[in-house]
Formats: structure tokens, C-alpha cells, sequence
């Protein structure tokens, strides 16, 4: 399980949100050999005096959080964040200037999904990469 949330500023995202979603899905997909129509994007809009961010970054950055179940490897972890900066910047030209990526990672336990605790669930995927 991956859920995303992105933190930009309403002006950006209105005009990238599809392309930053495609390139969002298609590195989680790549790097966390992730089935395709798994895809859980929030879009956190906001406006100029809600989002503050340093001078050194212009007004196409964003944030990109990822919570995800524990136990894929550094090097997953790794691939990921790395596909990420190629595949947002592919689909909608946001450079990693403007790319800040966190990964959060808990315990199945933590989760529910579809009415029961994520660890008795059968996933159809492998999370131990």
C-alpha cells in the first residue's frame, strides 16, 4: 500500500496535477513493482500564504509524501525517490530543485483497508523488495 498526499501551491498544481500524478504512479509502480491500478493521490492545494518555501526554489515546488506499509529495502527506498525526480520531471518538467519526497513506512498492522487490519489481508503484491 502506497498513499500519497502532494503540498503545492494552487497555481502549479491546477496546471500540472495530471502529469505530476502520472509521474507520481508510473515511479511507484517502477521502483516498488506496484500494481498499475493501485493509485491513491491526495492533492493538497494552496494558496501563497499557506505555503511557504525557500528562495532557492521557485513556484513549482512541491512536496511529495509517501506513507507506505514497512519492509521494502534501502535500496527500494532508493530506486523510488530516484524515479521520482526522473518521472515527475519527464511528465511535467518540475526539476528536483522543486521535488522534496518524504517516505513514511508502518507497521500492515497500522492499516485498514476494506474492513479488516491490513496484515490479514491478502495484498496480491510483493512488499519485501
Amino acid at each position: 500500500m502506497a498513499q500519497v498526499k502532494i503540498y503545492g501551491l494552487k497555481s502549479n498544481l491546477a496546471r500540472n496535477k495530471v502529469m505530476i500524478s502520472d509521474g507520481i504512479h508510473k515511479a511507484i509502480v517502477q521502483a516498488l513493482a506496484y500494481p498499475v491500478e493501485k493509485k491513491f493521490q491526495r492533492f493538497i492545494s494552496l494558496a501563497p500564504d499557506e505555503f511557504y518555501y525557500p528562495s532557492d526554489r521557485s513556484e513549482e515546488y512541491i512536496i511529495i509524501e509517501i506513507s507506505m506499509f514497512e519492509g521494502r529495502s534501502k535500496q527500494a527506498k532508493k530506486a523510488l525517490i530516484m524515479s521520482l525526480y526522473a518521472e515527475v520531471f519527464s511528465a511535467s518538467g518540475i526539476c528536483a530543485q522543486n521535488i522534496e519526497i518524504t517516505i513514511f513506512e508502518t507497521p500492515k498492522e497500522n492499516w485498514g483497508i476494506r474492513g479488516v487490519p491490513a496484515n490479514e489481508l491478502e495484498l496480491g503484491y510483493q512488499v519485501n523488495l
